[in-house]
């Protein structure tokens, strides 16, 4: 560890944000103090363990910027993380966002599950979140299949099914009042509120009917619809004696680990709760602002309260956030504080042993795989994939992890040339549109490239880094005739000494297990949509814009497949016009 003596004598005791970074000048660490001096101090002064100690192990040097206020030291803070992604700043464990429902604000309203709550439309309706997406959707259906609600996304030229069923009332054709429409809405909304009133009296009257008209089956059906109402009401009913809506926020903290949770309180319900499990370098309170705005990022909608333990900085979260907070000292809110706390230790305490052993077993396979390959520094690793039909209309993927935990965030799709036919050109494309992009946007780059392969693989990447005059560490993992990995190659050709058994080895694994799925999904996922849409997002060259012209000509998949290269030229170039035409014979 290096001496900060000198240095930390010159930093102010005003607030602000600090910088850590390590030999290599890059930042690993964005944190923010009331007081620099101190703060700066604590980490060269005193014993540390865990995740601090590699933190300050990794340490070369430091920098900081003074601010006015904390509120201006936790935004810039914020900003350099988003900036920088420091490798020991908090890392969400799932990507994921959590579901809500939403009621269209529509002519004709649509009763949906939307994840992507940023979208700039119409305004809508919004009810959750939902972590529980099973819940979710199966409000959504039980709403429209008692309500003939409009199904389609676009209304159609004739009535459809849905209309033939009784779950739609014909948009399309009929002439529907606007007060029918409004009625709707209205026991719908209540619904969503907590009142199931109205849709229970629903249920019955259509049990009633199905029993009379000795549709068993049926009324079997609505039974079991009414049941899950009356579960999920009864589990997320609270007696708080009002029906206000707000997030309620604890968290517990042991040893290295941090424990936050995350109660979901609207209108009134409990519609669920949110927890996570991160390592902490210690400074707790910290960490729970920055992870709750790294949480609420991701999409999901705060309330205009937020109820705090009493440890957080109350004007600092309010500065921030502009919503109200309130720190309950008695009371029934004060009761859901401690159950958010006990539930927080619980998680903890059953997932602590897991989680210690995990970090364990990452920290030795790092410590081999730097010793391999006589480096003193390997976290962000990048490896890539490529999926293709038939030998033509490939696709890329390409996933990273950071000390082998996977940055779902960073993972990329890559549509491919029409012109490339095998493998390595697929894999050579790739490389050289990521690494010429880390180049030109002044990307982090990888301490490791990870190929799916051996001494091929390796010389295109090495091809393509020398291109680009990159100096970057390869390796490739070398599989068997059985197509399963068996040995671990360097740049050098070598086969690394690496035991099967080893976590090192496990780890390897796993991230080219991740890529080779990633990357089949995304080729699979595209075809298995369906949709004529879904289908030419293979293609290259027919971007959004394309795309709507040549649905708005053609219609369908059929007639597009009948078209002639003349025919799709007139609505794209030739050469996209042949790649189209190629790949519509292959599907």
């Amino acid at each position: 560890m290096k001496d900060f003596k000198e240095k930390l004598s010159l930093v102010p005791t005003k607030p602000g944000s600090y910088q850590m970074k390590n030999k290599d000048g890059v930042i690993i660490y964005v944190g923010k103090a009331k007081n620099l001096q101190r703060r700066l101090r604590s980490y060269f002064t005193r014993t540390v363990t865990g995740k601090t100690k590699m933190l300050v192990e990794d340490i070369d040097d430091f920098d900081y910027i003074v601010t006015s206020s904390e509120l201006e030291s936790l935004i810039l803070e914020i900003t350099l993380i988003k900036k920088y992604d420091p490798k020991y700043n908090i890392l969400l464990r799932d990507d994921k966002t959590y579901p809500y429902i939403e009621l269209t604000n529509e002519k004709y309203p649509v009763v949906k599950i939307v994840r992507n709550t940023k979208r700039k439309k119409i305004k809508s309706h919004l009810y959750g979140p939902y972590p529980n997406a099973t819940a979710a959707r199966k409000t959504v259906n039980i709403i429209n299949r008692l309500y003939p609600l409009r199904k389609c996304e676009r209304l159609k030229k004739d009535l459809c099914l849905y209309y033939h069923i009784h779950e739609c009332l014909g948009y399309c054709k009929k002439d529907i009042k606007e007060e029918t429409i409004n009625e709707m809405k209205k026991e719908i909304i209540a619904f969503l509120k907590g009142d199931a009133s109205i849709i229970t009296k629903k249920i019955n009257d259509e049990m009633l009917k199905a029993s009379e008209s000795l549709n068993y089956e049926k009324a079997l059906e609505l039974k079991s619809m009414k049941e899950d109402i009356e579960t999920t009401l009864k589990r997320q009913k609270i007696d708080l004696n009002n029906f206000d809506s707000f997030d309620l926020i604890n968290y517990y903290t042991d040893k290295n680990y941090l424990s936050i949770e995350i109660f979901f309180i609207r209108d009134g319900l409990l519609f669920g709760r949110h927890n996570d499990i991160i390592t902490t370098l210690g400074n707790c309170e910290d960490e729970v602002v920055e992870y709750l705005i790294k949480f609420y990022d991701k999409g999901v909608i705060l309330p205009k309260t937020l109820y705090i333990p009493m440890e957080l900085d109350e004007q600092l979260i309010e500065e921030y956030f502009q919503v109200k907070t309130q720190k309950p000292q008695k009371g029934k809110m004060k009761e859901l504080m401690n159950l958010a706390l006990d539930n927080a230790k619980e998680q903890l305490d059953l997932q602590e042993e897991t989680l210690k052993k995990d970090d364990l077993e990452r920290q030795k396979a790092l410590n081999e795989l730097k010793s391999l390959l006589k480096v003193d520094k390997v976290s962000r690793m990048e490896t890539f994939d490529n999926s293709h039909l038939f030998g033509t209309f490939y696709v890329g993927g390409m996933v990273v992890f950071n000390d082998f935990l996977p940055l779902k965030d960073e993972y990329r799709k890559y549509k491919i040339s029409q012109d490339v036919k095998d493998d390595l050109g697929a894999m050579r494309e790739v490389l050289y549109r990521r690494y010429y992009k880390v180049i030109m946007e002044n990307l982090t780059p990888p301490d490791l490239i990870i190929m799916d392969g051996g001494k091929t693989q390796i010389e295109v990447c090495k091809e393509i880094l020398s291109s680009l005059n990159l100096k970057i560490p390869i390796i490739g993992l070398v599989k068997d005739n059985h197509h399963r990995t068996n040995a671990i190659m360097n740049e050098n050709f070598e086969i690394l000494n690496v035991s099967k058994d080893s976590n090192l080895f496990l780890f390897l694994t796993r991230i080219q297990d991740e890529v080779h799925r990633y990357a089949i999904s995304y080729h699979r996922n595209i075809r298995s949509k369906g949709s004529l849409s879904s289908l030419l997002d293979l293609v290259p060259g027919i971007g959004e814009i394309r795309k709507k012209e040549l649905l708005k000509k053609f219609g369908s998949l059929k007639k597009m497949k009948e078209a002639s290269i003349e025919e799709l030229m007139t609505v794209v170039p030739e050469d996209i016009a042949k790649n189209l035409f190629t790949y519509l014979k292959e599907i």
